[in-house]
């Protein structure tokens, strides 16, 4: 029995990059997939067709998680939709770096409010939901930039830790409610983002990971998978780092 059959996920920012695995990913376990974007409504509708062709149902919603009353018309919307929500993963996120010095408040607001107050935005939607069936598995992406920190990168950090933060502390709320709520934590991930980095930084960057190489988008997936099926039936409050040895 494939290990998601019958469950319904909903994944933020899943046209590309790790979202785009763990669709993939979560689908070939039997889970109907529904996904947010923002803006590309090509490659929104090319994953469609790939995740609806491998026997399951899916749909793509163009929604700003950022946006609170957004967040809230799109999870009344899936379950409209798919009649019931199991997993959501709160995976949409931004960089805009730069040194504090030449940050601007701009840049700070953008992160926060795309990385960090969707994941709030989102799962209070969704939990209302959770609450009422008495079950229900979130899964926040953070970075190892929110373990560890990096420089040039506070407000990515920021809002990272803060995933943290949060995912801890809601874990302890709702879990007498056997709904779970953990972290992955992914390190230097192969995604069209990291493609753009010079083939000389990319070097350095693996010389500090001790398995010497770059993750793929499949193995956060994995991840992800693991945390939203029964296999992590008492994991909750967890942060699981995937970053070959960083953290």
């Amino acid at each position: 029995m494939k290990l998601l059959t019958g469950k319904t996920a909903l994944i933020t920012g899943a046209t590309r990059g790790i979202g785009r695995a763990i669709a993939l990913r979560f689908a070939q376990e039997g889970a109907h997939i529904a996904f947010t974007y923002i803006s590309n409504h090509e490659k929104a509708k090319l994953l469609e067709d790939e995740l609806n062709a491998m026997g399951i149902c899916a749909k793509g919603f163009c929604s700003d998680a950022s946006v609170f009353p957004e967040a809230e018309k799109l999870i009344q919307q899936v379950i409209t939709e798919f009649k019931q929500l199991d997993i959501l993963v709160n995976n949409a996120g931004i960089t805009r770096d730069n040194l504090i010095l030449r940050m601007t408040e701009k840049d700070w607001d953008d992160v926060l409010s795309v990385n960090l107050k969707s994941v709030f935005n989102l799962s209070k939607a969704t939990i209302k939901y959770f609450l009422k069936q008495r079950n229900g598995s979130i899964i926040n992406l953070s970075s190892v930039v929110g373990v560890n920190g990096n420089a040039g990168q506070v407000n990515y950090a920021s809002s990272k830790a803060g995933i943290i933060g949060f995912s801890k502390s809601l874990a302890q709320e709702i879990g007498s409610r056997n709904i779970r709520v953990n972290v992955i934590a992914p390190g230097f991930i192969k995604t069209e983002m990291t493609e753009q980095i010079s083939p000389e930084a990319q070097e350095k960057w693996k010389a500090m990971i001790p398995l010497q190489r770059l993750g793929e988008g499949k193995e956060v997936a994995d991840a992800a998978l693991f945390l939203a099926s029964d296999l992590s039936s008492y994991v909750t409050g967890h942060v699981l780092q995937v970053d070959g040895g960083m953290g």
